[in-house]
Formats: C-alpha cells, sequence, structure tokens
C-alpha cells in the first residue's frame, strides 16, 4: 500500500483499500463504514441503502412471527391484514431493489450527516434514470423528478433544497450535484454524470 496512490488524487499516498471494490484512498477519500473498516464513497453509499433494506426485512419476519403466536385462528379479517403486509413488503422491495429513492424514514433526517450523502447518492439515480427515459436530457429544477423517478412524500420534498444542483446551459450535457452548504464538512463531493469529483475546502492543504 505505501506504493500506491489514492485513485481520486494521484499526488497522495493510499492509506486505505475500500473493502467492496479493492480502490486504494487517502485518508480524506476513505469511509469509515465500521470501526477499522473502510469504503469508497460509491460504495459506503450502497451499503447504506442495502442496510435499509436488510432492516426492512428484519421488520417484516418480526411482524409475521409476531401475528402467528398471537392468532390461532384465522378469518376474512387476520388474512387481509396479511395480504396488506405482503403487498406493501413487496412495494419496498422493488423501490430498493430497483434502485428507488430511500424509504420515508430515511428521507425524514436527510440533510443531516452521512444522512445528507445518502441523498446526493440517490438523487443522482434519479437524475440518470431521468435522463435515460426523457431523451438523455436533465431536468432544470430537482423537484421535477418527483414522483416519477424520486418516491417523496410531499412533505419531504423540501429535502431536496438540502442540495445544489446546477445543470448546463445545454440540458443534454450534464450537471452538477452536491450538499449545499457543506463548508466545515471537509472535502466537498460533487456528482457529475462522468462520476465524482473532489473539491479540497478552500485554505486547507492536502494531506
Amino acid at each position: 500500500m505505501n506504493y500506491m496512490q489514492c485513485k481520486n488524487h494521484p499526488d497522495r499516498k493510499a492509506e486505505h483499500i475500500c473493502t467492496s471494490c479493492n480502490a486504494p484512498l487517502c485518508d480524506e477519500c476513505a469511509e469509515e463504514v465500521k470501526t477499522g473498516i473502510y469504503a469508497c464513497f460509491q460504495c459506503a453509499m450502497l451499503q447504506s441503502v442495502s442496510e435499509v433494506g436488510l432492516s426492512i426485512k428484519d421488520k417484516r419476519e418480526r411482524a409475521i412471527e409476531k401475528e402467528v403466536s398471537r392468532k390461532k385462528k384465522w378469518g376474512p379479517y387476520q388474512y387481509f391484514l396479511i395480504f396488506s403486509l405482503v403487498l406493501i413488503l413487496a412495494m419496498w422491495g422493488v423501490i430498493i431493489l430497483g434502485g428507488e429513492p430511500a424509504p420515508s424514514k430515511t428521507a425524514a433526517v436527510l440533510g443531516k450527516g452521512k444522512a445528507g450523502r445518502v441523498l446526493l447518492f440517490l438523487v443522482d439515480g434519479a437524475l440518470r434514470r431521468y435522463a435515460h427515459y426523457e431523451g438523455n436530457k436533465y431536468p432544470l429544477h430537482l423537484t421535477e423528478l418527483v414522483p416519477k423517478y424520486l418516491q417523496l412524500k410531499e412533505s419531504q420534498v423540501p429535502c431536496l433544497s438540502n442540495l445544489s444542483y446546477i445543470r448546463d446551459p445545454e440540458p443534454k450535457i450534464g450537471y452538477r450535484l452536491s450538499i449545499a452548504n457543506s463548508e466545515g464538512q471537509g472535502m466537498k463531493i460533487i456528482l457529475t454524470p462522468k462520476g465524482v469529483e473532489h473539491i479540497q475546502p478552500s485554505g486547507s492543504e492536502p494531506k
């Protein structure tokens, strides 16, 4: 590792290796997903979304076990409850496995800490889906993604103001997406159709 360079900063030595894609990373680019375990930004975001899905799966299993233990006789009402639960969980599965937005519990805290980066990652995915289905062009405002490409409740749409979105003058060229007011939070991450850009905070020196 002493002779490897950071994949994002060729002038820096890699201090960590992403546990998912094995990319060499400097301290600025490494996300500590667990104590002593590091990942790159993209892999860390994917892991965050996967953990949300596992949490929903655990809740489903506990709910079914509880219902079975409490109900000895089954009637139309009980079957209706189980059918509704399975339908809701199936919808969540399509959202998560299909790359759709995060559950409402996640959206409620978007814009703070690493949750803000989750929102950044999810909106970037929605922009790519928008371009795929809308003639390779990008929206003028992020609210145009809702609800077709980004499923948020009306009360959650203001969360999008936590992001800075700039579309190029020519809508088919691209965009720059980042967390708004990210000063004092270390290196600024900007997502574009070509990938991730890292900008060093003004006044700081590279490690």
